[in-house]
């Protein structure tokens, strides 16, 4: 089994957006960026299903679409345990304002055509399972897993909260849904799969591995040489930050408590 996982450049978790009050969309410059805490999910079951002998993986491959600094990135995912990097190259917002899902799920196609014809660096063949994180936390839009699957033709399993092996050379992935999770079946790869938060922890990289990681492979791509319109279908028009919430106050009683909510907030009847 030869896989590919996406891991895409955004800003850390941790830090607090601010929105840039001249163009009107968020700041990136001067921001610390991060490995997408979805990404990273999907990097860290890759990586498990190489340690697992059962399914008899060839390869982990690691791709992100971005700016040169996408390079950092990708060093984190390889000392996490992936193979070998691909970067597509290119200096458009990812952030859904100047690359959206649909020209990120092409280049993937691209990139997985790249690998079935044997242009890649590493083990040739092509790619058996594609994983991504569910959505990335810049643009929330959840839509590249699905759209590579259906540019494809491949079957998908997103929201995976459980990924096993099934038998046959299949996958039985537990997703997450609105009413709880269910189970479905992946009858045979190829086939992509999408992750959720409770599918796994991710594990931290080690010293080693990250002196590791700065030897391993990369294979080079341009977004724009790739034969994909990467214009945006939509536009982005303004981004602005929420409204600050109202100062609290303190209650003196239980009974002080349940007049403010009664009377001033109309909470309960």
């Amino acid at each position: 089994m030869k896989i590919l996982v996406g891991v895409k450049r955004v800003v850390d978790y941790a830090v607090r957006v601010r929105v840039n009050p001249k163009t009107k969309l968020v700041e990136l410059k001067n921001v610390k960026m991060s490995l997408n805490p979805f990404c990273e999910i999907a990097v860290e079951e890759a990586v498990r299903l190489k340690e697992n002998k059962a399914a008899n993986v060839s390869e982990v491959i690691a791709l992100s679409i971005g700016p040169k600094q996408c390079q950092e990135t990708l060093r984190t995912a390889l000392a996490m345990g992936c193979d070998r990097g691909i970067h597509v190259k290119t200096d458009r917002r990812a952030d859904y304002v100047e690359l959206q899902s649909d020209a990120v799920a092409k280049l993937f196609q691209k990139v997985l055509e790249k690998e079935e014809g044997g242009e890649g660096s590493g083990v040739g063949g092509a790619v058996d399972l594609v994983l991504m994180g569910k959505q990335a936390i810049d643009s929330d839009s959840g839509q590249t897993g699905p759209m590579l699957a259906g540019y494809l033709g491949w079957p998908q399993a997103a929201f995976a909260a459980k990924v096993e092996l099934g038998e046959g050379g299949g996958l039985l992935v537990e997703r997450e849904t609105d009413e709880g999770t269910e189970t479905v079946k992946i009858n045979a790869l190829p086939a992509i799969v999408t992750c959720d938060l409770r599918l796994n922890e991710p594990r931290y990289a080690t010293l080693p591995n990250i002196m590791k990681a700065k030897k391993k492979k990369f294979d080079v791509y341009e977004a724009d040489e790739m034969g994909v319109d990467l214009e945006p279908k939509n536009k982005v028009l303004e981004v602005f930050e929420p409204q600050p919430r109202k100062e609290g106050i303190t209650v003196d009683s239980v009974d002080d408590l349940l007049n403010k909510l009664r009377n001033e907030a109309g909470a309960i009847p």
